[in-house]
């Protein structure tokens, strides 16, 4: 059966990969054993998937990024230029901790922008965006915007990627979706 992904001829695909069909893998990209690349997935270059990692539907991963043992991002999830996920808290080079790897969850929709750290065990919620160059140090809520190092959540953003303001009644509306979404007891849905 002919394969119904496109890997550039410098990208190295391990076996036992399970690569679904209009995925692009770009330039010296590295996807390891026993991995799940969903559907219409884009792998920039110079990207490494280590083991039994597992990206859902149309993840967008740029150049650089590393996305480690653990990690498992649900579909619609954008991973900026040079993010990098950890997947031990404690690493030494002398003590061996394979197998003791944490799991880490990127919910659907979420973005990470350029060179963010995502410090492993930490969920990052549906929708939420991560600012550039922020470390995410614990869970991330959904929705919510996040920057700085350590992060610290500064506001809301709206599935389509646009800031959200509250008004008095713990309403908002994004302007360019004409989706609107309420704030109840420090959570954002929408309605």
């Amino acid at each position: 059966m002919e394969k119904e992904y496109f890997a550039h001829e410098t990208a190295v695909i391990d076996e036992n990969c399970k690569i679904g069909s209009g995925v692009k893998i770009w330039h010296f990209s590295h996807i390891m054993s026993n991995c799940r690349i969903g559907d219409d997935c884009n792998i920039g270059q110079n990207v490494v998937v280590s083991p039994e990692v597992v990206l859902g539907d149309n993840v967008k991963v740029q150049n650089n990024v590393s996305i480690y043992t653990g990690v498992i991002c649900e579909d619609d999830v954008f991973l900026g230029p040079s993010m990098v996920f950890t997947n031990v808290l404690n690493p030494r080079s002398l003590v061996n901790r394979r197998g003791q790897y944490s799991k880490t969850i990127v919910k659907k929709g979420a973005t990470i922008g350029a060179n963010a750290t995502i410090v492993c065990g930490h969920n990052i919620g549906e929708f939420a965006f991560i600012g550039a160059g922020a470390v995410i140090t614990k869970e991330v809520k959904p929705y919510a915007l996040m920057v700085g190092n350590p992060a610290k959540q500064i506001g809301w953003m709206s599935e389509y990627g646009q800031r959200l303001d509250f008004d008095e009644s713990n309403t908002a509306l994004c302007t360019e979706s004409e989706e609107k979404y309420v704030l109840e007891k420090g959570y954002v849905r929408k309605v």
